[in-house]
């Protein structure tokens, strides 16, 4: 029986009422430290003025929509995936393909560099997480060494390696995200909380960070816990599919865009803040929160690529709508990747 393990004059009912008594007292506790609203705090904050976006570089090569990129740690190379099937390894100083790989079906909807630079991870249609390990020998037939490590029920719509090459987390049209062993295939563990088709992801910024946030078509961000599997926040302030989910970078935060056409700032620790919107004209493809340098831009044009000369640091929002389908920083260059429904991608900086 459920009340064989009380305490003599204890009810069930007398333990839910002290349960909603210390409810109440911790609710005050949290009201009083909301003594400002998050408009107010941001009227003291300086204004981050207005800066030209300039395209820097073009990278031409595929056939159709790019639908994903992701920066290499040296931030120098990119991988990007392709509605033609095509997965390519650029050099975004030389705009050179370094490696091309043709994939068994089109849409190739998510890839992902590895924190080595060593490797790179790509899936779509196929409902497969592909890893392709990259050498110096541009001319090896980089398909032979294809090694399928996640196989879900349905197109697979996002993936990022942690903070090792080991393991790499997926998301997919099935509704939930994976976690797997890159050298053994084995599932590590699935995250099931969202109910309709989960459309991005993001890892939170630590190295030792054990969470990361997802989006989907059910119109949740849901914050997960990976050693347990657990959904730990779950947000559902957008009237519409959430198409892009992005940390800020000390983890405290992260954005999501929508097809709703805004773009929400959710602060992770203090769910009951009054939350920024962004309104775009249009459904918001792909958001993006970073930290970035202004202007910074200098480096690329000059003769030494990788020592960009930095004036300013400011944390800017970047929402973008379609036929854009996605976008990224490289951290230390103050460079916007963008890749977009017309066949090319895009270095942009300021």
């Amino acid at each position: 029986m459920a009340t064989d393990g009380l305490h003599e004059n204890e009810t069930l009912a007398s333990l839910k009422s002290e349960a909603e008594s210390l409810k109440g007292k911790l609710e005050e506790e949290r009201a009083k430290l909301h003594d400002v609203e998050l408009h107010q705090v941001a009227e003291r904050v300086e204004a981050l003025g207005q800066f030209v976006m300039k395209t820097r570089r073009t990278l031409k090569g595929h056939g159709n929509k790019v639908l994903c990129m992701d920066w290499c740690k040296d931030k120098r190379r990119i991988v990007s995936s392709s509605q033609d099937g095509k997965v390519i390894v650029w050099d975004s100083f030389t705009t050179n393909k370094e490696h091309a790989v043709t994939m068994p079906c089109t849409w190739v909807m998510a890839c992902a560099y590895a924190p080595s630079g060593c490797a790179i991870a790509c899936g779509g249609l196929d409902n497969k997480c592909s890893v392709y390990p990259l050498t110096f020998d541009k001319n090896e037939n980089m398909a032979a060494k294809k090694k399928s490590v996640a196989m879900h029920t349905n197109y697979l719509s996002a993936c990022s390696f942690t903070n090792s090459d080991m393991q790499i987390l997926t998301a997919s049209g099935d509704g939930t995200c994976a976690l797997w062993d890159v050298e053994s295939g084995q599932l590590l563990q699935s995250f099931h909380g969202h109910g309709a088709d989960v459309l991005c992801l993001d890892l939170a910024p630590s190295e030792t960070g054990n969470t990361f946030v997802s989006g989907g078509c059910d119109k949740k961000a849901m914050v997960w816990d990976m050693r347990s599997g657990q959904c730990i926040q779950a947000f559902e302030t957008h009237e519409s599919d959430i198409n892009s989910v992005r940390y800020y970078p000390s983890g405290d935060a992260f954005a999501s865009g929508s097809d709703d056409a805004t773009c929400r700032l959710i602060p992770r620790r203090v769910s009951s803040l009054e939350l920024p919107v962004w309104t775009s004209p249009s459904a918001v493809a792909c958001c993006l929160l970073d930290t970035m340098i202004i202007p910074s831009m200098s480096g690329m044009s000059s003769r030494d690529p990788e020592s960009p000369s930095c004036s300013d640091m400011k944390t800017v929002l970047v929402l973008y709508e379609f036929p854009l389908m996605g976008l990224l920083f490289a951290q230390d260059h103050g460079i916007i990747h963008s890749g977009s429904g017309l066949n090319h991608s895009e270095l942009i900086g300021t």
